[in-house]
């Protein structure tokens, strides 16, 4: 599982190191292989590579005429790029999924149970920002039965 929150500089090439407490398990899980994709709201997604193959295979099942999954099916399967982490735990983001989430020094990998988000430190910051302020707790029982049986 990849919880927290972690600020990273990315180098001038564009790579990012995976902070060290996940390299090992990457290793193991994947053999440091991963893919990077864009995600929905400005940010990368980062997966291991068994886990991008599992989303793939489902996405690829989806009904190809309609016009929500054709939209999916372009954005995570048209963009994904295998990566591969290298001596220093370190991989490449390409440079036109760097500019997609508008990605220059400071980046942010949030971690998201089986993947990891990458953001804009900044962007980051705002959107975190937006959504505490629309955050209610209350009518989690109206966002259906999986939400509603939160408890914390």
């Amino acid at each position: 599982m990849f919880r927290g929150v972690n600020s990273i500089s990315l180098d001038e090439k564009g790579r990012m190191a995976v902070p060290t407490r996940y390299r090992s398990e990457l290793r193991e899980s994947c053999e440091g292989q991963l893919v990077v994709t864009v995600g929905t709201d400005t940010c990368l997604l980062l997966f291991p590579l068994p886990e991008f193959e599992e989303l793939e295979r489902k996405l690829v099942k989806l009904p190809a005429l309609n016009k929500q999954v054709k939209r999916l099916q372009r954005l995570l399967i048209g963009h994904a790029t295998e990566c591969e982490l290298d001596g220093q735990g370190r991989f490449l983001i390409p440079e036109p999924l760097r500019r997609f989430a508008s990605l220059d020094k400071q980046v942010v990998l949030i971690g998201q149970g089986n993947k990891f988000e990458i953001w804009d430190e900044g962007l980051w910051e705002r959107c975190r920002q937006e959504w505490l302020e629309e955050a209610s707790l209350e009518g989690l029982e109206d966002m259906g039965p999986e939400l509603g049986a939160l408890a914390f």
